[in-house]
């Protein structure tokens, strides 16, 4: 009860230390979340997200390497092939559908780490919020296209050089094998 006593004397008179940047030398001091919330380290694996190119599409290329990753089989893709006369078409494919089930996910970031275009994060910063029901918790390619990183952009921080850009190291879409 001291604690209790001591707690609220100090938190009318605003005297209460913040218990995620100072040091708890004595007492019990508790975050009050949301009012305070309690910093993450910077490696933490946040909720996914998908990232975009310049023009706003997705980088996913739908080369199923995350899906084939994942431990917990916990996300699937459905390819699609680009329209006749766009410059893609028969160089890459594209996500129909691309879907993460929140609930099944255990989080490793083997996804992330098999994506060859970078088109998956796990940098958003942030918790997965609290849901009514489980179909709040399967996020799909609209949605994970919408989160912003931690420092609030939709792009990545590592560029992809698509083919015919100055910096692209391999093949051009010209070149035959």
């Amino acid at each position: 009860m001291r604690h209790f006593f001591a707690n609220t004397r100090d938190m009318m008179r605003g005297q209460r230390p913040d218990p995620v940047t100072e040091r708890l030398d004595e007492g019990v001091t508790t975050i009050s979340y949301p009012e305070q919330k309690r910093p993450y380290p910077e490696r933490f694996r946040g909720v996914h997200r998908l990232t975009q190119r310049d023009d706003g599409s997705p980088r996913c290329v739908a080369c199923l390497c995350c899906s084939t990753a994942c431990p917990a089989q916990c996300i699937y893709i459905e390819a699609g092939e680009y329209p006749a006369g766009d410059k893609r078409r028969g160089y890459e494919r594209y996500p129909v559908r691309f879907v993460i089930d929140e609930l099944r996910c255990i989080f490793c970031g083997y996804c992330v780490e098999a994506c060859p275009c970078d088109a998956i994060r796990m940098d958003t910063g942030a918790h997965a919020a609290p849901y009514d029901s489980r179909d709040q918790f399967i996020y799909e390619k609209d949605l994970l296209i919408s989160f912003p990183s931690a420092d609030g952009t939709l792009v990545t921080n590592n560029p992809r050089h698509e083919p015919g850009d100055p910096g692209h190291p391999g093949l051009s879409r010209s070149h035959q094998h």
